[in-house]
């Protein structure tokens, strides 16, 4: 026998056990878009390398250290998308769905960035991103973050997120910052951290994110990029502040808030929580005015945000404890070579007849004693027997599982309406006991 193969450094698996609180997650997700008008799109896993060093930026991190770059056999560069917004934007233009049209947006799927894994992140990473391309104003960046905020509310984990909101303003005005805080970092030079001094050549606001607490006190005495501002983003920035208050979403403005990617302006965001004396943000956006016009698509607005699924089912875990997977409705227990027989065909019957109920039909044999250990385990409300005593007499036997009530007996002609009875008894008498 050959050595087990182990995952790869960083791409986790989600295991049965885990995996019906991802699926609450993402039905809370899907609905609550649904409600705000958002389309769901699915965009490839890889794309071309160009793609992402033109959206993102080429002195980046993401660009310059983290990405999964391959020469396919026909000789072109490709990468596994380390994020969602430049592959919409692509499809955007590719398919021609631009020309004055507006478009709310959102795909779900795993991202790649070969960085050091940590809590939450990996190197294979879920994200769910949103987007809403063809508005030019506050008002949709506004309704984009009121809906972020209902849902941390919908899934019950909106206490102890914080909101912080920051303006980048227009590339012109954000060069004219840059000097100026150019100008400041090199008279602390000698102070500043590796990172930083190569930050400080290629793409200097990102100074102003680093996490090494050595660097605070250097930071917090920067110039700020609120006194940088032109008229229009100050304009535009009051008024999302205005549109956030008047709706009950709490924010605190963090003049130092950047974002680590280059088609950012204007409106930035996110959300952070405190995790063992550590800042993680579950979910970050902002506005992108520029980077369809960049990627070669006719200048059009845009703003959008991307969750961390990993993070945030981590949070659902941590607040209400893990979500089951829906049991099955009916655990089918059978008994004797004829039942086991004519079992399936009498389960797959009644599969069509109600296609909406979920029936477990016991496989691998075993006793009637193991069978009911596996009903019970399943969760499933009730138990049909199915051995040949009763098909002999042309019935099937009926066993709730979750309350005090006696087996009864269901003649095989009327067995869809049997169940439906039965299972409606079963959830009566699971109410009053719970009551």
């Amino acid at each position: 026998m050959g050595e087990p193969i182990q995952p790869i450094k960083g791409m986790n698996d989600v295991l049965p056990e885990e995996i019906g609180t991802w699926q609450y997650f993402e039905a809370c997700t899907r609905e609550l878009l649904a409600a705000y008008g958002y389309e769901e799109i699915r965009v490839p896993i890889v794309e071309h390398t160009e793609l992402f060093k033109r959206a993102i930026g080429e002195h980046t991190d993401v660009v310059g250290k983290e990405m999964y770059t391959f020469t396919d056999r026909g000789g072109e560069s490709l990468t596994l998308r380390p994020e969602a917004t430049a592959g919409i934007v692509r499809a955007l233009i590719s398919n021609g769905l631009l020309r004055g049209q507006r478009h709310k947006l959102w795909c779900l799927g795993p991202m790649f960035r070969h960085e050091a894994p940590q809590a939450g992140r990996y190197r294979q990473f879920w994200q769910v991103d949103v987007e809403a391309v063809g508005w030019p104003g506050p008002d949709v960046d506004a309704e984009l973050i009121a809906l972020g905020t209902r849902l941390w509310e919908r899934l019950g984990i909106a206490s102890g997120l914080r909101l912080e909101i920051n303006s980048l303003g227009t590339p012109e005005s954000r060069r004219a910052y840059r000097e100026r805080l150019v100008e400041y970092l090199l008279a602390h030079e000698a102070r500043l951290d590796a990172d930083s001094r190569r930050r400080l050549t290629v793409n200097p606001l990102r100074v102003l994110d680093s996490k090494n607490p050595q660097m605070l006190e250097i930071i917090a005495g920067a110039p700020l990029l609120s006194e940088h501002l032109d008229p229009e983003s100050r304009a535009h920035f009051d008024a999302l502040c205005d549109r956030l208050r008047a709706v009950g979403v709490s924010y605190e403005v963090n003049p130092r808030l950047v974002r680590g990617l280059d088609y950012y302006h204007r409106t930035v965001f996110e959300w952070i929580m405190p995790v063992s004396g550590a800042q993680n943000a579950v979910c970050s956006g902002g506005r992108y005015d520029g980077l369809i016009a960049q990627l070669g698509g006719e200048s059009t607005p845009a703003i959008g945000f991307a969750m961390g699924v990993e993070r945030l089912v981590a949070r659902v875990l941590a607040v209400r404890g893990a979500v089951r997977a829906a049991p099955p409705d009916v655990y089918v227990v059978v008994s004797g070579a004829r039942a086991e027989a004519q079992a399936l065909e009498l389960i797959e019957r009644l599969r069509s007849e109600r296609p909406r109920l979920r029936f477990e039909l016991n496989l691998g044999g075993g006793n009637f004693k193991a069978q009911f250990r596996r009903a019970d385990k399943s969760g499933a409300p009730l138990a049909l027997i199915i051995g040949d005593d009763e098909l002999a007499r042309g019935v099937v036997a009926m066993k709730p599982l979750r309350a005090e009530s006696v087996q009864s007996e269901c003649p095989i002609a009327a067995l869809a309406a049997g169940v439906d009875a039965a299972l409606a008894a079963a959830t009566r008498v699971h109410r009053a006991a719970a009551s």
